[in-house]
């Protein structure tokens, strides 16, 4: 079995705290990507970034946090390597280099943007396709929406398939990422 020296960014709420529904699935995220090999980057941060670098910790695994030199907010005792941009588009678009795929966790306005961002370079080929998971349904009802109002407005004249995975969990999550970049678990 070949170790995976893959990055997956995963992006999500900085919000969340220790004991919410969402911090702890970012925590079984971070654990179930980190045993399949990969190396997790974040935003740095809080929230689901910190849960997520958490559980990979806890795992074994290793993480990068893409912070900004402008922010008063510091990494996360969970990241083994920070990265510091100048400035909020930089971080984002650091964060989309370095991943080979990117798991979409609940969020905000800024998680609906580096989804919406990572979405459309796909699909004006400024990038090479790579896999997209949405992780629960939560981001369902915007991304139905959206395809909707492209097709019923003339738009698109088509009803592609969704670029997006929908996972039931951080274990399908995992398991996807590793499908589709043909990553195999590390041997113990």
């Amino acid at each position: 079995m070949t170790r995976a020296t893959q990055i997956v960014s995963v992006f999500g709420s900085a919000y969340p705290q220790p004991g919410d529904k969402y911090y702890s699935e970012g925590r079984n995220l971070g654990a179930a990507l980190a045993e399949k090999g990969f190396v997790i980057c974040t935003g740095g941060y809080g929230g689901i970034m910190e849960a997520v670098s958490r559980g990979a910790k806890d795992a074994g695994g290793r993480t990068i946090g893409i912070t900004m030199r402008t922010s008063k907010s510091r990494a996360n005792q969970w990241i083994d390597q920070e990265i510091q941009k100048e400035n909020w588009q930089e971080r984002l678009f650091d964060l989309i280099d370095r991943g080979g795929a990117y798991i979409v966790c609940p969020g905000g306005t800024g998680t609906l943007v580096e989804l919406a961002v990572v979405w459309e370079m796909i699909n004006k080929r400024l990038m090479e396709t790579k896999p997209m998971v949405l992780l629960g349904d939560f981001w369902q009802p915007v991304i139905q929406c959206i395809r909707l109002t492209e097709f019923e407005r003339g738009m698109k004249s088509d009803r592609s398939p969704s670029p997006f995975y929908v996972a039931t969990s951080p274990g399908d999550a995992a398991a996807y990422a590793a499908k589709r970049l043909n990553i195999h678990s590390p041997s113990l």
